[in-house]
């Protein structure tokens, strides 16, 4: 990645962070449709790294193209998104599974490779194929690049160390007012709080690279507490999401184990996360670089 400083223009930082997650993703196409778990992984992670960037830097880049390409990027997450949980969901089952019937392994790997078939349909499709192109157009020379006015100008030439400031801040805090909720969250509230949560740590990352050479700088701290609630949300969703997976495969006439985790680890997780979050509040705001 370029090097950039705190008084490289916006426009120019988003540019920079979204050619390095685009490209992220796009190498990682091929192995992809071949099947390869880790590639695919790769790509959902750099997909929400762009998806994160765009949202970093909004309203910046909002113009009349940004809608569509939203949609089409949540397209994508969704089809890679599909076929990742049942990898997940396999991984823990064959982790756990001792003693458990061979038939039920099998059940999960053949949806896994009926709906590896169905994402690489997709990976192939003119429509995937527009979108990459679309993508990449609309971060070189989108519309929100040449918007006309003084309030659009001010935005692309802001110099991003204080945008980014401003942005971190005000991500910190909306995430520290929704997890005060944490303990009696739904699961699907739990999993939006759990995406707030990796949208500030990708940022932070970011930023990190950005200014690599202040040492005094607070998002270290931060991350690290960040990372531990993240792991924790991370352990809640993959077990919501084996309980769904299984019960999906029940309803087709499937026989799968429900991978069914005890209440005092749900307990336990969401103990873990608050307290990282408390830890959060103590900081001083992560978006300060001194």
């Amino acid at each position: 990645m370029a090097r950039l400083s705190a008084m490289t223009a916006c426009d120019t930082a988003f540019r920079v962070a979204a050619r390095r997650y685009f490209g992220d993703l796009t190498v990682n196409h091929v192995a992809a449709c071949q099947g390869d778990p880790e590639a695919l992984h790769q790509m959902r992670i750099a997909l929400t790294r762009l998806r994160t960037a765009i949202s970093f830097f909004s309203p910046m880049v909002a113009d009349a193209r940004r809608t569509q390409i939203r949609a089409e990027l949540k397209w994508l997450n969704t089809a890679l998104g599909v076929v990742r949980d049942l990898d997940v969901a396999i991984e823990r089952l064959k982790a756990t599974g001792k003693g458990r019937p061979s038939e039920t392994l099998r059940s999960w790997e053949a949806e896994r490779a009926a709906r590896h078939r169905q994402l690489a349909r997709a990976l192939r499709s003119p429509r995937y194929r527009r979108l990459v192109k679309g993508t990449s157009d609309w971060i070189e020379n989108g519309p929100w690049s040449v918007k006309g006015g003084k309030p659009a100008g001010r935005e692309r030439a802001c110099p991003v160390g204080a945008y980014s400031v401003a942005k971190l801040a005000r991500w910190q805090n909306r995430l520290l007012k929704k997890c005060q909720k944490l303990p009696h969250m739904s699961e699907k509230k739990r999993h939006r709080l759990r995406l707030m949560n990796k949208k500030l740590c990708y940022s932070i990352e970011f930023f990190a690279e950005l200014f690599p050479d202040r040492k005094s700088s607070r998002q270290p701290a931060a991350l690290k507490v960040l990372r531990k609630a993240q792991k924790s949300l991370g352990q809640l969703n993959d077990d919501a999401k084996g309980r769904s997976l299984a019960n999906a495969l029940q309803g087709d006439g499937g026989r799968p184990a429900r991978p069914l985790r005890p209440r005092r680890r749900e307990k336990r997780l969401l103990r873990t996360a608050s307290a990282a979050y408390r830890k959060l509040a103590a900081l001083k705001p992560i978006g300060r670089l001194t």
